[in-house]
């Protein structure tokens, strides 16, 4: 479904797959390959940078309902799996969020300057 919403949204406003896939800083066979449903699972942030180049927001591209749910839950499962293989236990989240809160304030620092 995503794959058909990207293509639905990009023919919609006139834009071939090159231009697309150009915008998204993407190959164009990758982008063919989600389009067509042959990659089902591209990482939220392509799925965020073809939206950026679709002038979209990201849940237009993966809809509504239980598929949105189910492609938001799959990402957080990849990244919970990719946290216990860097050694990261449960009872050390709370230190972790400490130093994402304070990369959040330093961006913000940054986009202020």
């Amino acid at each position: 479904m995503i794959g058909k919403n990207i293509q639905r949204i990009r023919k919609k406003k006139g834009l071939t797959l090159s231009e697309c896939a150009e915008r998204a800083k993407i190959s164009k066979s990758y982008l063919s390959n989600i389009e067509r449903n042959l990659n089902h699972n591209p990482s939220i942030h392509i799925i965020e940078k073809i939206a950026t180049a679709l002038g979209v927001e990201l849940r237009t591209l993966i809809g509504s309902g239980l598929e949105a749910q189910l492609f938001l839950e799959n990402e957080w499962l990849e990244f919970v799996n990719d946290l216990k293989k860097s050694g990261i236990r449960k009872d050390q989240l709370q230190e972790y969020k400490k130093v994402i809160e304070f990369a959040k304030w330093q961006k913000r620092q940054s986009e202020k300057e």
